[in-house]
């Protein structure tokens, strides 16, 4: 259980009615996390403008920014991000079943080409606390991104990290989001070495 409780149906005035909508309409339902964030409704109005500006970037294909996130999640191990994040993945970006299932064995599963493998690899190094994206790795992105993409692909990783330990230190657990689907697992801690390309 969430270690706040969040704002309910009725409270938070028009800009809850407002956020509440708009996550029915997108998830189906209104998330804890946003429930709990709309305790601070000025912080709430920035990380909702940092959502949708997310959103609307498509300079790099929404499935590999989905997965990428996702991958960073089940590193961190924020299970309300697991659960959202493999719901959205799939319903709403296009992964597959076997993405979202084989994403802890990402280099040796059929199920990614080498460009989501490369995004992947990108996200377990920004995930790693420090951070250990080498020159090799980064270069590599290079070959395949111009630099808005690069900008557009790491900003969604490094938002993931923020939603992630966010719910993390509240304690929010997972939604239901992936109830009688497939769901990503969680990666019990992240790789201590640096991640080269695999391409």
């Amino acid at each position: 259980m969430a270690r706040l409780q969040g704002v309910q149906d009725g409270e938070g005035g028009l800009f809850a009615r407002y956020a509440f909508r708009e996550s029915r309409r997108r998830t189906g339902k209104v998330m804890t996390a946003l429930r709990i964030g709309l305790l601070h409704p000025g912080i709430t109005v920035g990380v909702g403008a940092m959502e949708r500006q997310l959103d609307r970037a498509k300079d790099v294909d929404p499935v590999l920014t989905e997965l990428a996130s996702l991958k960073a999640a089940t590193l961190i191990g924020c299970e309300f991000c697991i659960d959202i994040g493999s719901f959205l993945a799939r319903t709403q970006h296009g992964a597959t079943e076997e993405q979202i299932r084989d994403l802890h064995r990402h280099r040796e599963s059929p199920a990614f080409d080498a460009r989501q493998r490369l995004v992947l690899d990108y996200a377990e190094a920004m995930s790693q606390t420090p951070v250990r994206v080498d020159d090799r790795l980064f270069d590599t992105l290079r070959e395949q991104f111009d630099p808005k993409q690069l900008v557009a692909l790491t900003s969604a990783i490094a938002w993931e990290q923020y939603r992630a330990r966010f719910n993390g230190a509240l304690d929010i657990g997972p939604d239901g989001f992936t109830e009688g689907g497939v769901c990503a697992i969680q990666i019990a801690g992240a790789e201590t070495a640096p991640v080269a390309a695999t391409t």
